[in-house]
């Protein structure tokens, strides 16, 4: 990607901040022609980017409305990220009354936290949910405040559970922006992604329970991978889909859809067709030079944390801002790995990646008497019984 910028350079508490205007962006469409924007028959709908978190499409994506079972990803992934996976589980009285979707559990049946998570996951068991639920928290209702409290750590502010599996409830709700987030975080954990990536299963061992992914598209589509589906009267058809070409991955969310494997379908293939990753910063990048006050190194590298980049049209490329802030104030002493800075890109003036840079090596601070002497122009090796530190 080729860029002309303008530069422009102020000092404010320490920091300079550099804005760079991208004046041009050569990207190359991959083919002639952007695709039309999916009509989509979702009342709510929303598509992001796995990699950037950039939202691509989005209607209604802060409109709260009632998830149905797509609740079972927040529930999923505590108890992956909050449980033994081999270790057996009870399942108590109360979740094996549960109702609606269900696995049929038995009450004192025995199965593995794995096996309950496939369960949820595939076959959407309200039943199984309840039952990890206990397992992990003791009651759904000490697990639910997790639910929350983790769903808020995400960055899902518009989100409230009541359960933890869908199931029509008061003030049980989330937003499209909001369950694109949580997924988003969730397809980092690798069993996870092989779970909900998993078209069927059979598992128990006391009783066998022979599992089937709700997810349609799935079978139908052979680089959709992931996620749930949902549905309820409420909340209507639901699905949460994420899908892979290329390296590539795209997550969609569609609420309270007349065809929710139609709108994913339409979704997913405009972000796919319509737009690209551009890298515009790689991890351990050289940036810039600083220098070190009252240390025995001169400067430090100040190098880029991790790669950073952008989704952007194929044939409209977006014009953006980079925004970066380096401290010309440091100190010894300076350790590897400190931030030093930070760069914010923007298109259309909306913020869309942000990295920090930080230093390449250690600074270790001068001995007081050297920072005196040198204020005073005098050199350690010359002043008799003193030595560096």
């Amino acid at each position: 990607m080729k860029c002309k910028f303008k530069v422009m350079s102020f000092l404010l508490r320490g920091f300079v901040f550099t804005i760079l205007l991208t004046v041009t962006a050569n990207i190359v469409p991959a083919h002639g022609g952007m695709p039309d924007v999916p009509a989509v028959t979702a009342k709510a709908a929303i598509l992001m980017d796995a990699k950037t978190g950039q939202v691509i499409y989005d209607k209604n994506g802060e409109q709260r409305r009632p998830p149905a079972s797509t609740t079972k990803i927040m529930t999923a992934l505590l108890a992956l990220e909050g449980g033994d996976l081999q270790q057996e589980v009870t399942v108590s009285p109360r979740a094996a009354l549960v109702g609606e979707a269900s696995l049929d559990l038995l009450p004192e049946e025995k199965l593995s936290l794995e096996d309950l998570i496939y369960g949820a996951m595939l076959k959407s068991g309200n039943d199984a949910c309840v039952a990890i639920a206990e397992h992990i928290a003791g009651t759904e209702a000490n697990f639910v405040l997790m639910m929350n409290q983790k769903a808020k750590l995400i960055g899902a502010i518009n989100t409230n559970f009541i359960n933890t599996n869908g199931l029509p409830a008061k003030n049980h709700y989330t937003t499209t922006r909001d369950l694109a987030l949580i997924t988003r975080y969730a397809l980092k954990n690798s069993t996870f992604k092989k779970i909900v990536g998993t078209r069927s299963k059979v598992i128990g061992t006391q009783n066998k329970h022979y599992l089937n992914n709700t997810n349609r598209l799935l079978w139908s589509c052979s680089w959709v991978d992931g996620v749930k589906t949902g549905t309820t009267n409420e909340a209507g058809n639901c699905l949460v889909a994420s899908a892979t070409r290329e390296g590539r991955q795209l997550i969609s969310v569609v609420f309270h859809s007349t065809d929710r494997w139609q709108d994913s379908i339409k979704l997913l293939n405009y972000g796919f067709e319509g737009f690209e990753y551009v890298r515009l910063l790689r991890k351990g990048e050289f940036f810039d030079t600083i220098k070190v006050k009252e240390g025995r190194g001169q400067e430090i590298g100040a190098v880029v944390s991790s790669e950073i980049g952008v989704v952007s049209k194929k044939n409209q490329p977006d014009e953006l801002e980079k925004i970066v802030e380096i401290n010309h104030d440091l100190k010894a002493p300076v350790y590897k790995g400190q931030r030093v800075g930070r760069i914010t890109v923007l298109a259309g003036g909306k913020v869309v990646g942000s990295v920090d840079l930080i230093s390449d090596r250690d600074i270790k601070a001068m001995h007081p008497l050297n920072i005196f002497l040198k204020l005073f122009n005098v050199s350690c090796n010359n002043t008799p019984g003193l030595k560096t530190q």
